[in-house]
């Protein structure tokens, strides 16, 4: 076992070197529930964040993640190999420390065994999960459905047990209470709660050791617990990656945010990407003084001396394949404007999701002549934008859509639904891409073949429009925002604290 707690990362500056942002001196952290496999927007931005936080302020920032997954270390391989992190940045995940680390003596918290029951699982009982060693990571016991989990006891790679999370206390094969349950090195009970969130709180304060903080919780799942995390040596920050909205009721905050949306107070700092998103959830919540925008952030692609052919006819979607992003809006759009068009037209869609077969099924039924082309997930897909005419965006709705950012730093015009947020904030209509209508087939159909139909001197402009549009959300204009809001909110928290 290694000692119980982490020491601060070094700065990357070198000897007399100045940052060229100046953040508050704390430890800098994100906090998220994980980190999936094909991972869409707001991982990527998390991750893009904190490179720029230590590219230009010095600040490593160290990503914590709460899922139990046992492969966590083949996770930072991967992310370390594409580049996504950086020499000093961490990915710290919650089980994987505790598998690790020893159980200080001094740990805050207490055992109650009267109130938490510990009952962990017999030998041979359970649905196993091994980790990366061989070891046997956890044991689950389901209901009698053999799907709902109603018992998860987690392991140290020398067999000890580590935790007991039962979750059927109260009547014993149904759902119901809580008890948590974490054991010491001999796998022996040393603290326990009545909820998860308790051992998320505590493993922070170890992790943190008592220094000061700064939380960036960007996961809507992380932000419920981190709104109990109250501690005067640490700024919770919470970044809305989403709408707030209800796809279904106009005007009525989704239940999955409403728990943090009726406690916006509880962080020191919200976060949104759009001013018309505070303008929304002021009009909704009245005023909130802890509320501000900071848009996401691309780093401009330098236009290339001799620039990638560029296919004019080409169109690219990048979008997780969910009912959400309504990628068969941009396959039917892009096969009608094809039967009109005076170029050949084609659409490269990169993403995987629940509606894959139902687009195989489209495109098994209206492309015979292979117009649309299903690539999958790929890390690498944003390189295909410098080499494609136009993105096409039709989600019901985003928070900031990066994507669009990203397609027009390449000088790809971006094509998009006007959905709340982000697309009307960034798109000057036929300026620098378009907008539709949302929803409306047709018009999108229409402003693909607006396009098409366009002198190649209209469309140079545009794509130079796009890339100057991309470049005023350089990495370094929004780094130097947030470092401003952290300044301003860790001023904030400690004039609050001296009245106390």
């Amino acid at each position: 076992m290694t000692s119980s707690l982490i020491s601060p990362l070094a700065s990357p500056l070198a000897e007399g070197a100045k940052p060229r942002v100046a953040f508050p001196d704390a430890r800098y952290f994100a906090v998220t529930w994980g980190i999936p496999d094909a991972y869409g927007g707001m991982t990527s931005v998390l991750l893009h964040r904190a490179r720029a936080f230590y590219r230009l302020g010095g600040r490593a920032v160290e990503i914590l993640t709460f899922d139990a997954r046992p492969d966590y270390r083949e996770v930072e391989s991967d992310l370390r190999e594409r580049g996504e992190l950086l020499p000093a940045m961490r990915l710290t995940n919650l089980w994987e420390w505790l598998r690790e680390h020893d159980l200080p003596g001094d740990a805050p918290g207490s055992l109650r065994l009267e109130k938490h029951p510990f009952l962990p699982l017999e030998p041979g009982v359970g649905s196993e999960r091994v980790a990366r060693d061989s070891s046997v990571f956890s044991r689950t016991r389901f209901a009698d459905d053999g799907a709902t989990v109603l018992q998860v006891d987690y392991f140290r790679p020398d067999g000890t047990l580590l935790a007991s999370d039962l979750r059927d206390p109260t009547q014993p094969g149904s759902l119901g209470g809580r008890s948590v349950v974490l054991c010491d090195s001999a796998g022996e009970p040393a603290r326990s709660w009545g909820s998860i969130w308790g051992l998320y709180r505590f493993w922070l304060d170890l992790l943190r050791g008592g220094s000061r903080s700064i939380m960036l919780v960007d996961s809507k799942t992380a932000a419920r617990f981190m709104l109990g995390y109250r501690r005067d040596d640490a700024l919770a920050v919470h970044i809305v990656h989403g709408t707030h909205l209800s796809d279904s009721e106009p005007g009525v905050i989704r239940k999955s945010r409403t728990a943090v949306f009726d406690n916006l107070a509880g962080f020191d700092s919200v976060v949104v990407l759009t001013r018309r998103q505070k303008t929304d959830i002021e009009s909704q919540l009245g005023r909130v003084p802890n509320l501000t925008v900071i848009p996401n952030s691309a780093e401009p692609d330098s236009e290339p001396a001799s620039a990638p052919v560029r296919d004019e006819g080409r169109g690219v979607v990048i979008a997780s394949l969910s009912e959400l992003k309504r990628v068969d809006h941009a396959v039917r759009a892009t096969l009608s404007a094809a039967r009109d068009s005076a170029r050949p037209l084609s659409l490269d869609i990169f993403g995987e999701g629940s509606q894959r077969d139902s687009l195989d099924e489209l495109l098994r039924l209206h492309d015979a002549a292979g117009i649309v082309r299903m690539h999958g997930h790929r890390s690498d897909a944003r390189r295909h934008l410098a080499e494609a005419s136009f993105l096409l965006l039709t989600s019901r709705s985003e928070a900031f859509a990066m994507v669009l950012l990203e397609s027009m730093s390449a000088g790809c015009i971006p094509i998009s639904y006007d959905i709340s947020y982000g697309p009307a904030d960034i798109i000057s209509h036929g300026r620098n891409g378009f907008l539709v209508a949302p929803g409306d087939e047709v018009a999108l159909a229409e402003a693909i073949l607006t396009l098409q139909r366009m002198r190649p001197a209209q469309v140079a402009r545009l794509r130079r429009n796009a890339r100057r549009t991309a470049a005023q959300y350089s990495d370094l204009a929004i780094t130097k925002l947030w470092a401003r809001e952290l300044r301003q909110s860790l001023r904030l928290k400690l004039a609050a604290l001296a009245k106390r």
